[in-house]
């Protein structure tokens, strides 16, 4: 009797080796590219709160080299080289810093719902601004 050696292929031990170190690695990648997207989306939660920081410290400096004129229908206007307007326009979702007549543009704070400001016997000032994404802030400058 003669017996043929047959030349099936067989998955052998190297192959399957070869084969769970890709998968191994496949998982361990798929691992990485998410926590890499949750720490995005967390620095994206933090960057509202850089961006809060920033406009706290330039409305400081800004209001620094002034004096307090008047908190009228829900702007601060105030008086330095220039006089100056404060506040949320109407249909609009950034306060601003303008002219006393409300010309020119420069947005200091993007994301802003609504403003309210109000003005106490001590020329304290206090800006309550409500978020887009939600919330609210208080800024609170004494002249």
């Amino acid at each position: 009797m003669k017996f043929w050696k047959s030349r099936n292929r067989a998955f052998t031990l190297l192959e399957c080796l070869v084969a769970l170190l890709v998968i191994s690695g496949s998982v361990l990648v798929i691992e990485g590219l998410s926590k890499l997207a949750a720490r995005e989306i967390a620095h994206s939660q933090n960057s509202s709160e850089k961006d809060w920081q920033i406009f706290c410290s330039q409305l400081r400096s800004e209001l620094d080299r002034t004096q307090l004129d008047r908190v009228e229908h829900n702007y601060l206007y105030v008086t330095g080289r220039t006089s100056l307007r404060f506040g949320v326009p109407a249909n609009a979702s950034d306060f601003r810093k303008t002219n006393s007549a409300g010309k020119g543009y420069q947005p200091l704070l993007h994301g802003v719902a609504s403003a309210q400001i109000s003005q106490s016997q001590e020329k304290l000032v206090t800006i309550t601004l409500q978020m887009l994404s939600g919330g609210e802030k208080q800024f609170i400058y004494k002249f």
